[in-house]
């Protein structure tokens, strides 16, 4: 495809909308008042496909993504997500079109404003992006005031995990020990977790804040831990 725009994009999203999908995503995403999605849009179209269409969209000139990202339509946004991390990861993509990424990415973060839109996003473009350069920003994000730029600065440290890479996890981690949101803990145990059980680095982590973690992080990190160890570390929890 030459010269994929946005509008080609959303045309062929809309050739696959479906009303039961639309019901499924607002009680899925927590549409609700006062809920973590709420005002968000979804116009009915599975993400297996919106990935797909991704696929044939991932040279997608950066200018053409952002007007994605700026829709109402959640679909759409995940569209841009998705393109901006194939595009990143793509062996052919330049330097400078992965710098434009990256800086899109955070210069638009307030349109990347849901856990999967993150999740798709963070590891795939901020996360690759820092591997070898300083990781300041992401210390940044950790103190934010907006969820999604706290859970992007978790996540991201996938990219440093994957390489044996664990300093930046485990600091970014204890900042948001006592963050109040369920969606950052989890985030937090799946990046742990993902260190690996038998990691001395996150049993002396586990060991000084297992007391002090919320639940459903110190449970998301213990998922592989054998059942002594898990039982000895959940024991701990509010000591």
């Amino acid at each position: 495809m030459s010269s994929p725009t946005a509008e080609a994009f959303k045309a062929v999203l809309a050739t696959l909308q479906s009303d039961a999908e639309k019901e499924k995503y607002k009680r899925y995403f927590k549409t609700g008042e006062g809920q973590y999605g709420e005002g968000d849009i979804f116009m009915g179209v599975r993400m297996g496909h919106v990935f797909d269409t991704a696929k044939q969209f991932i040279d997608m000139d950066p200018a053409e993504i952002e007007i994605l990202l700026e829709s109402d339509i959640h679909e759409h946004r995940a569209g841009a997500v998705s393109i901006m991390a194939k595009q990143y990861r793509a062996k052919k993509t330049s330097e400078e079109r992965r710098q434009a990424l990256y800086d899109l990415y955070l210069r638009r973060h307030d349109r990347i404003n849901n856990w999967d839109l993150v999740d798709l996003g963070a590891w795939n473009v901020v996360g690759e992006h820092l591997v070898d350069r300083p990781r300041d920003i992401l210390y940044q994000l950790a103190r934010s005031p907006v969820i999604w730029e706290r859970r992007t600065a978790m996540l991201a440290t996938f990219a440093f995990i994957r390489r044996k890479d664990f300093d930046d996890a485990l600091a970014i981690a204890e900042i948001l020990i006592e963050d109040p949101e369920d969606l950052i803990h989890k985030a937090c145990g799946w990046m742990l977790r993902a260190i690996g059980a038998d990691t001395p680095q996150l049993l002396a982590f586990l060991d000084r804040h297992a007391a002090v973690m919320p639940r459903a992080m110190l449970r998301a990190t213990l998922e592989n831990f054998d059942p002594e160890s898990r039982a000895k570390y959940m024991a701990a929890k509010g000591k």
